[in-house]
């Protein structure tokens, strides 16, 4: 921006500025009015002190909810310092946090689907923290938004035909932290295969995963030095235990398993699931592979990312913060329809509508009940759907980023 410029141009940054760090205060005073109670921040914290106290860490009970430990014993490494501070200190810090991190999340996205204008992060920012995934996100204290930058600024760095000595370290670590981001490892390695298949150069995207592996193994070996016994606990049982985490139909979890388990009015699907998720899997990595062939980057992460979510056991709905960029992406390449509907899912909190709660009603829903409580799975199989149109067009020409 030159001193020439319109005074009105001028303004634009300021301005937008000022309407996010507004939206961000009313968002802030609106989470403290309703008393959160930041639950999995709290777990975080109670998993550090576990760590610290030399404790069991998959017995672990936090919380008067009594929630148990899920993530990797990396993850538990990790959240040690949590326990240096007050717990009203930690909820003001992880709130600041998060709010952080979700102004360097939309940069990203922007990035990803072509856009760089200071204005619009501000804008965009100022909008997204009042939908569902990211007001829930806050509220509960996740990492969800921290692993999606460890993502999206991996893959930002790490394009074909860019050489980087880190590349597939933030894919590396945020899968030690949580398992659902090594998708993007498998999403790497088929790319690379499927190039050298097509006979062209497939290294690239091979060097990726490979550096993405090494950097979870490493944080892995780490966290199996520190704490062997719950090292061998998780990998030998506690990963395998989709339960642990919750039940499958409680109406928070909008993977295809949760969707199923509704519909067919069962805690557990089973064989139904695991058939519809490996075809959703089959079918949503090789939207992303053929995509990310085409040059068509930000579809092809997309892809992978709602993939990831649709397979994973559980995927509660602070987990969907990538329709961030799926909203962005659906905007800036000419669907606005498809965009406004899939924003107004993720901030209708719909899901929320339906009864839930210790009783499990989720397992007697009727036809409204099912289709409020399915509404982020089924935004997520129409956006691989319309994704997969992108794959009978010519190629592109790669993910250009401008300056606007």
């Amino acid at each position: 921006m030159t001193l020439n410029a319109p005074y009105g141009t001028r303004l634009r940054a300021p301005v937008a500025l000022g309407a996010c760090l507004v939206s961000f205060v009313a968002f802030w005073t609106a989470q403290r009015a309703a008393h959160v109670s930041m639950i999995d921040l709290m777990v975080y914290r109670a998993e550090g002190a576990a760590v610290r106290a030399g404790g069991d860490l998959y017995a672990l009970r936090a919380t008067e909810a009594r929630l148990p430990t899920t993530y990797p014993p990396f993850a538990a490494l990790l959240f040690t310092p949590l326990t240096l501070a007050q717990t009203a200190l930690l909820r003001t810090l992880a709130t600041l946090g998060n709010l952080v991190l979700l102004v360097v999340f939309v940069r990203l996205s922007l990035r990803l689907v072509g856009h760089t204008r200071v204005e619009s992060v501000c804008w965009i920012a100022a909008a997204a923290v009042w939908c569902e995934p990211v007001w829930t996100t806050l509220r509960y204290g996740q990492v969800n938004l921290l692993l999606a930058v460890l993502v999206l600024r991996d893959l930002d760095r790490c394009r074909p035909g860019v050489r980087d000595r880190w590349a597939g370290a933030g894919l590396g670590l945020a899968a030690a932290v949580k398992l659902t981001p090594a998708l993007f490892v498998v999403f790497l390695v088929a790319t690379g295969l499927a190039a050298r298949l097509r006979g062209g150069d497939g290294e690239p995207w091979l060097r990726h995963a490979r550096g993405a592996a090494v950097a979870f193994t490493a944080a892995t070996l780490l966290a199996a030095a520190v704490l062997p016994y719950d090292s061998w606990r998780f990998w030998s049982g506690m990963a395998f235990r989709a339960n642990r985490a919750g039940h499958a139909e409680d109406t928070a979890n909008q993977a295809l398993r949760g969707v199923l388990a509704r519909l067919l009015h069962t805690p557990e699907p089973g064989a139904c699931w695991a058939l519809l998720a490996a075809l959703a899997a089959v079918a949503g990595l090789w939207v992303a592979v053929t995509t990310e062939l085409r040059g068509r980057r930000s579809w092809a992460v997309a892809a992978c990312a709602v993939t990831a979510l649709l397979i994973s056991p559980v995927s509660w709905s602070h987990h969907w913060v990538w329709c961030v960029p799926v909203v962005l992406l659906l905007w800036t390449h000419g669907h606005r329809a498809v965009a406004a509907g899939t924003l107004a899912v993720f901030c209708s909190y719909a899901l929320w509508w339906v009864p839930h709660g210790d009783a499990r009603p989720e397992l007697h829903q009727g036809g409204a009940e099912l289709t409020l409580s399915a509404l982020y799975g089924g935004a997520g199989l129409l956006f691989l759907a319309l994704a997969g149109q992108r794959c009978r067009g010519p190629a592109g020409s790669g993910q250009a980023v401008t300056n606007e």
